[in-house]
């Protein structure tokens, strides 16, 4: 499920192979297979058309969501997989959202998270809990990675910000892709697009996303961001994209958080695009005798995060 960690291992093979003496006694040149899919073409001016104008058109988004998601426990080198959740998530430009989670069968509440952008909250219901803090990344992720999301993690995800033409550049470099082949259904190797977003600050340019266009229908189906320190923070894939009143837009969204250690898969059971949303279905009050937790507060983080290495 971790990417990076894929790429390690095929780092240290390249590395090791040469040197262990396997008994090759002449090498062959690496066949690699390549699609069979017929390519399109697109320009670098297209390719952020296809952004600005489909961010430009999408303002609100309303879902019945399946949620999946897993941690990776570093202690133990492993990846655990949590029990799948349906869910409601309803987004609001410029930086409003909300995503409920509903325990199975019974379809109670087992987590219900607001943001306003700067802000959030999160009540957990079955714990008696609720969280509020800012949306910035955590500077020490908490020992349960599942308590390092941050709703701003996803709705950079969910949706796609615009290339701003007063502060960013866009660069295009052709590069390729692992899919699956049409005819064969093995995996092989197809050209890409992939859109470089320089980004600027008072200290200077920086790459702040990296967008991979698929050559097959010219959508975006990867994206990367980058922090100020070029790492990576947020690793979103998109696929299965459908036509939503004019806008396309994926039914499957998985992201991936490497630092913090988690990852979400989003699946679009009934998706509506533009409906109206008030602000009182972004309001979210203190459920009477839960536990206030505030995560700015170091002295209610730190207690926090100790109660939850016991569990």
């Amino acid at each position: 499920m971790y990417f990076h960690l894929r790429k390690t291992i095929l780092i240290f093979l390249l590395i090791v192979v040469p040197f262990s003496g396997c008994g090759f006694r002449t090498s062959h040149p690496i066949k690699i297979r390549m699609s069979t899919a017929v390519l399109q073409e697109a320009t670098l001016e297209q390719l952020e058309e296809t952004i600005n104008s489909n961010a430009a058109r999408l303002n609100t988004l309303k879902a019945s969501v399946d949620i999946d998601s897993s941690v990776l426990e570093p202690t133990k080198d492993k990846v655990t997989d949590n029990p799948q959740f349906a869910g409601i998530i309803l987004v609001r430009k410029p930086e409003m959202m909300r995503m409920r989670m509903l325990v199975p069968v019974v379809r109670n509440t087992a987590a219900d998270m607001v943001s306003n952008g700067s802000t959030f909250s999160l009540a957990i219901p079955p714990k008696s809990k609720f969280i509020v803090g800012s949306n910035r990344q955590p500077v020490k992720p908490s020992s349960q990675p599942i308590y390092n999301i941050r709703p701003q993690h996803i709705f950079d995800a969910l949706l796609l910000k615009p290339i701003d033409p007063e502060r960013e550049i866009g660069v295009l470099e052709n590069t390729t892709e692992i899919v699956k082949d049409p005819k064969t259904h093995k995996d092989v190797e197809q050209e890409a697009y992939t859109l470089l977003i320089i980004d600027k600050d008072s200290r200077g340019s920086f790459l702040s996303r990296k967008i991979v266009f698929s050559r097959t229908d010219l959508l975006p189906h990867e994206q990367f961001i980058y922090d100020r320190q070029a790492r990576l923070v947020t690793y979103a894939h998109y696929e299965n994209f459908s036509n939503n009143a004019g806008i396309m837009y994926p039914n499957i969204v998985s992201v991936q958080r490497p630092i913090e250690g988690y990852s979400i898969t989003i699946s679009m059971l009934k998706l509506d695009v533009n409906v109206p949303l008030t602000d009182e279905q972004f309001m979210l009050t203190q459920p009477a005798g839960s536990q206030l937790i505030n995560l700015d507060t170091q002295s209610s983080a730190s207690a926090f995060h100790e109660e939850n290495k016991k569990h």
